[in-house]
């Protein structure tokens, strides 16, 4: 047993090791464009090291001129300082320039990556759309692609410089005084396991700290957007007495972690100062014996001071390490997350089919199958046919299929089976473009842009003139409120407007689609957020909009739907009454019941 468990365990350790690999070859070749920029940072930062590693070379050569009676050599002393101040500049200037090599390489693979990223939003089905959290998608195209800047490119650079430092200085150690080079080798690595050890420790602190501060955010968020109810039944006090029991916990666990995780920097500062003086002292030992050491020789006073810089140097890099290695591996977790965006199939391409003509409205649907989930079937077996210039109205309590109809019409989802026709053409076989460009749609979820309420209204059509906006805005009612805001048509509207009712956002909806004048239209819940009397102007523009039109209404006020010509009714993804709306209240069917409910008294 013993033995198949390990075994058992082996292959995900593989397939982790092999996952990181893949991301890393996968970044590889996003940053191949700019890999002579990359290796120019890293030959920029070979050079500032090198000149960094010479500079205690000099100083230490400079100070055996200096001490000693009759020693002093001012000709040399000023000939090593000129080339001190030559090698500082030279570290300077290369440094800056791997520095802006570097980041040049890393913004510019960062701009390719967030591209191709919006890029695929666009191109991939509705369905990985609804199917996954915005938040974490917008997640994925912002912050990820940030992450794996900072940790994998810019991180890989400190990794490779700070390894070139090691080494370098591990060289000139060991080209000084051997003794003192394997004392360094063997006390240096203290820091490392210290401050393994802190991390460690303070790790669980760190994660109550993230929990206890999601939990006080999302009070906040819950007391400010339920504000009028926390008001309304006087929960003020209580709300206090929650946040301050989580802010309680807060402090308490945010002082921990902040604590401990101070003590990370001073404790490997002390390591460090212990592989400092004890290179002094035994540096001085050395100098002060003025033996000869084999393979050594005479140690100087210029070779300690050159020794003792060369400690401190060697000693810098394993302080960034654990933190360089930290943000190498979230950010190889944010490329994986990326990746995985960038590799979800594309919406099968139509480039090659045919647009749509203009079409009359003939619809027709065959035996269509459908399912969100293909274990659960929602659609089955759907038949319908639709003249041109006709109104239809889809009713049904809710989760019946009424949306989901509008979504195959639109080809935002793909039939499981079956066909849709329009005007005789096989909706799979016309591009997609021209076949939504043959619908005006009006939803229940009002969105908006953030722009001018001129911008927001001509959205579907771009090159309307002012006229035409104004007159699209007047059929939906909402002229008269544009006028009343601060700068009328070129008020800059919030985020998904959100300086306008809802009410107000489903009008400047509505006068978008209006200004478009489809063949076709689509209303889902058009007037849902409207008060009654707006409603009634609505209609009108409705009336309006869809003479001669062929259209679908979907609607839960039965009363805004008496006037379509067919009525279908809808339940567990099938029609189960068909007609008007006389023919179904005689009927006294579902419909009938339906409709009797909504005005009971």
């Amino acid at each position: 047993m013993k033995d198949k468990t390990r075994n058992s365990a082996r292959p995900t350790k593989t397939k982790k090791q092999k996952t990181d690999f893949a991301v890393i070859r996968k970044l590889l070749s996003f940053s191949s464009p700019y890999v002579g920029l990359i290796v120019i940072a890293l030959l920029c930062s070979v050079v500032q090291i090198a000149a960094t590693l010479l500079a205690p070379v000099v100083i230490g050569k400079t100070i055996d001129f200096i001490i000693g009676e009759g020693n002093v050599d001012f000709g040399v002393i000023g000939k090593n300082s000129l080339v001190l101040l030559l090698l500082i500049i030279a570290a300077i200037v290369f440094q800056y320039l791997s520095s802006l090599c570097i980041n040049r390489a890393s913004f510019r693979m960062v701009f390719d990556l967030r591209e191709r990223a919006f890029k695929k939003l666009n191109n991939v089905p509705l369905s990985f759309i609804d199917g996954n959290s915005h938040g974490d998608l917008i997640s994925r195209v912002s912050s990820d692609v940030d992450q794996i800047s900072d940790g994998l490119v810019q991180g890989f650079s400190q990794l490779f410089s700070g390894v070139i430092t090691v080494v370098g200085t591990l060289a000139f150690l060991l080209s000084y005084n051997w003794i003192i080079a394997l004392v360094v080798v063997f006390l240096t690595p203290l820091s490392l396991f210290v401050a393994y050890f802190i991390a460690k420790g303070c790790h669980d602190m760190f994660a109550k700290q993230a929990e206890k501060s999601g939990e006080l955010s999302g009070l906040v968020t819950e007391m400010l957007s339920g504000q009028r109810i926390v008001k309304l039944f006087g929960y003020e006090k209580r709300a206090e007495k929650r946040f301050g029991s989580i802010n309680v916990e807060l402090k308490k666990w945010g002082q921990n972690a902040a604590f401990y995780s101070a003590l990370t920097n001073p404790c490997t500062r002390f390591v460090n100062s212990v592989v400092y003086v004890a290179v002094c002292v035994l540096g001085a030992f050395l100098v002060i014996s003025g033996t000869g050491i084999p393979g050594i020789g005479v140690f100087t006073v210029g070779a300690l001071s050159c020794c003792l810089s060369y400690a401190n140097q060697y000693t810098k890099p394993f302080n960034e390490i654990t933190g360089v290695v930290t943000e190498l591996q979230t950010a190889t977790a944010a490329a994986n997350r990326v990746f995985e965006l960038l590799e979800t199939p594309d919406q099968p391409s139509d480039a090659e089919l045919p647009a749509l003509p203009v079409p009359a409205g003939n619809i027709d649907i065959e035996n269509v199958y459908f399912s969100y989930v293909k274990t659960r079937p929602l659609i089955t077996d759907f038949n319908l046919s639709v003249k041109s210039g006709q109104r239809i109205a889809i009713v049904g309590p809710t989760g019946c299929g009424k949306t989901t109809l509008i979504n195959l019409l639109m080809r935002f989802y793909d039939t499981d089976s079956g066909t849709i026709r329009t005007d005789g053409y096989d909706v799979t076989q016309v591009t997609r473009k021209s076949l939504r460009s043959a619908y005006g749609m009006v939803l229940q979820d009002s969105w908006l842009k953030k722009a001018t309420v001129r911008e927001n209204i001509s959205y579907g059509n771009p090159n309307a003139t002012e006229e035409e906006i104004i007159a699209a805005a007047k059929a939906a009612s909402i002229h008269n409120f544009i006028m009343r805001m601060k700068d009328g048509y070129d008020t800059v509207l919030d985020e998904n407007g959100g300086n306008v009712s809802i009410g107000q956002k489903q009008l400047l909806c509505i006068a978008r689609v209006l200004l478009t004048h489809p063949p076709m239209l689509i209303l889902d819940e058009a007037t849902s957020s409207i008060d009654t009397r707006t409603e009634v102007k609505i209609q009108r523009a409705f009336e309006l909009l869809m003479r001669g039109k062929t259209s679908f209404i979907v609607a839960h006020r039965l009363s805004t739907i008496k006037s379509a010509d067919v009525i279908l009714v809808m339940k567990d993804g099938n029609v189960i009454e068909k007609g008007n709306h006389d023919e179904l209240i005689a009927k006294g069917g579902f419909y009938a019941n339906l409709y009797d409910s909504q005005f009971e008294h």
